[in-house]
């Protein structure tokens, strides 16, 4: 399947979770999926409202279980109160071979800025428990690159190369794509230079991670951007590809315009925040798309021999 069938394979898709609200910025979304060792698909999504000040909106983390990988129902809810902060942004949900149990990450606010936090373990993902969120990489105001960076969000976790991987937005006047990793997926370190690929071409706002997707040879980085010159390019954004050989070089597929946008009409096009799952011989793309009335919702799409 070469990069045209992909953008044409995920125009078709199915709706996995709406806001809890039809009204205009309420969103369901920021996936992250992991499968179980039974088998089953497991999606941890961001709901957000639109009533608190930018930045803390995110008022849930919602867990969903399928055993098919469209048709989900919610098995937990993690609310900001019982977690102790300001709101979260994207999770991330990796289920580890080695323990068998599931791992959850997280962003959040405190209001002068993002971490990265994690929850307890739970061999079952209905059992994670908010009250256990602790910061796993936090912002150091006097070795961060950019003057204005406020801090680490929306990671995507993974292990690979016999070492867990967290790859994040490092957040400054704009949005880059850092790299981290580790032994034990507690403690992190940069892995390389910061960013990994330049926020360029029609991606020149935002370049922010979106995936990792193992291939037979190396890895599709699947990533997100924003050009300056979109209506509020924060929030408008789309999805492109690159290729990583090794974890450490990223090659950009899609330097002159983004692979993947809503085509639902409205005043966006966003198509971001997207996870892609393999099970068997097929990819679940999971991915937050705008709709008409400036809400978001969380859809899947199906890929076939990638």
């Amino acid at each position: 399947m070469n990069i045209g069938e992909i953008a044409a394979a995920l125009t078709q898709y199915h709706v996995v979770l709406e806001p809890d609200k039809n009204v205009t910025d309420w969103w369901a979304g920021a996936p992250s999926a992991a499968l179980g060792a039974d088998g089953a698909f497991y999606v941890a999504a961001r709901m957000r409202e639109a009533d608190s000040p930018r930045g803390r909106r995110g008022y849930e983390i919602r867990i969903l279980k399928s055993t098919d990988g469209i048709h989900f129902a919610t098995v937990n809810r993690l609310t900001r109160e019982a977690a102790g902060v300001e709101g979260f942004e994207r999770p991330a949900l990796v289920f580890d071979q080695a323990s068998g149990k599931f791992r959850l990450y997280g962003c959040a606010t405190n209001g002068r800025g993002w971490w990265i936090i994690r929850f307890d373990d739970a061999a079952d993902p209905a059992d994670f428990r908010a009250i256990s969120a602790r910061p796993v990489l936090e912002h150091k105001p006097n070795t961060d690159r950019y003057p204005a960076f406020t801090g680490y969000k929306d990671p995507v976790v993974f292990f690979a190369e016999g070492r867990w991987h967290m790859m994040v937005i490092g957040c400054d006047f704009v949005e880059r794509i850092h790299h981290f990793a580790g032994d034990d997926g507690e403690r992190w370190t940069l892995a390389g230079p910061a960013p990994i690929m330049e926020n360029t071409g029609w991606h020149n706002f935002f370049t922010r991670p979106a995936s990792v997707l193992p291939m037979p040879l190396g890895y599709l980085f699947v990533y997100e951007g924003s050009h300056f010159t979109w209506t509020d390019p924060a929030y408008n954004i789309a999805t492109g590809l690159a290729f990583s050989p090794d974890l450490r070089r990223f090659y950009d597929l899609t330097p002159d315009a983004p692979l993947l946008k809503s085509d639902t009409p409205g005043d966006y096009h966003t198509w971001r925040y997207s996870h892609w799952l393999r099970a068997g011989d097929r990819v679940f793309v999971y991915f937050e798309a705008s709709r008409p009335n400036n809400t978001n919702e969380l859809r899947v799409g199906v890929l076939e021999g990638i």
